[in-house]
Formats: C-alpha cells, sequence, structure tokens
C-alpha cells in the first residue's frame, strides 16, 4: 500500500501544479480548509482536483482558462485533491450543502456559503470550451 501511495503522490504532483502554477492554494489538511473557510471573505472558487480521466484532464485547463479570460478575479482561489488529501476533501465538502461527492468539481463560494457548482457530470463529455465558458459565465455574474 505504502508503494502505492507513494505513486499517486507522484502520478499527482503534475496535476497539483497545473493548479499552484496558475495561482491557487492548496488545502492538504482539515485544519487548513477549516481555518480558510472561517476566514473566507468575498468570492473564492474552490477546485476539487482529481487524477479520474478526461473529467480532470478538462477541469483543470478549463479554470485557468475561465480566470485567464475574466476582468475581475475571484477573491481567492483554492483547491483540495480528491483521493490525495482525504480529510481536506472531505472537510471542503462539508461546507457543499445538499451537494453530492463529486471529483473533480468546481464551487463558487461568498464568504463560505456555496454559490454555485459544477459537477464531474456537466464537466465530462463537454470540450474545453463548453466547460470554461460555463464556469466563466458563473463568475462573471458573482463577481461582475
Amino acid at each position: 500500500m505504502e508503494a502505492y501511495e507513494a505513486y499517486m503522490k507522484q502520478v499527482a504532483e503534475p496535476m497539483r501544479r497545473e493548479l499552484t502554477g496558475n495561482g491557487f492554494t492548496e488545502l492538504t489538511t482539515d485544519d487548513e480548509v477549516e481555518s480558510f473557510m472561517n476566514s473566507a471573505e468575498g468570492v473564492s472558487l474552490v477546485v476539487v482536483n482529481s487524477v479520474c480521466g478526461c473529467a480532470a484532464g478538462l477541469a483543470r485547463p478549463a479554470v485557468v482558462g475561465a480566470i485567464e479570460e475574466l476582468e475581475k478575479k475571484p477573491d481567492h482561489l483554492v483547491t483540495v485533491f480528491a483521493g490525495q488529501d482525504r480529510e481536506a476533501t472531505e472537510k471542503m465538502r462539508s461546507y457543499f450543502e445538499g451537494v453530492q461527492p463529486s471529483s473533480p468539481s468546481i464551487a463558487i463560494l461568498d464568504g463560505s456559503e456555496l454559490k454555485y457548482f459544477i459537477p464531474r457530470e456537466q464537466i465530462e463529455d463537454h470540450d474545453l470550451e463548453q466547460v470554461q465558458e460555463h464556469l466563466a459565465g458563473a463568475l462573471r455574474q458573482m463577481i461582475g
């Protein structure tokens, strides 16, 4: 099991960097998530990152592209990694009231309140431009 976990960390590293290299803060523990959520003000974009197939391969570049095309950016960009940082992901999902766990997924929060959610089902089987425009449109409504 240790070898598998080490392998998965290595596989996930470029996927982590795809977001952290584009301004996202990675929350890796439940304490980090709780601290962030207790102090978050304004609009936060939260990406539940994942290694899961084509949906995750679409989600990350779509998120980065959506942010790049916005004139006004969210106040906070954060990410948790499903399957890698389990406690952090579980804690973040606890703030998504009434939403089934989904990875990858994208949430828009105002303070600690969930305002918009894009589950895996609205990512997979769509093209990059569709996902990017969906997110950019939702963010424009939230932040102008």
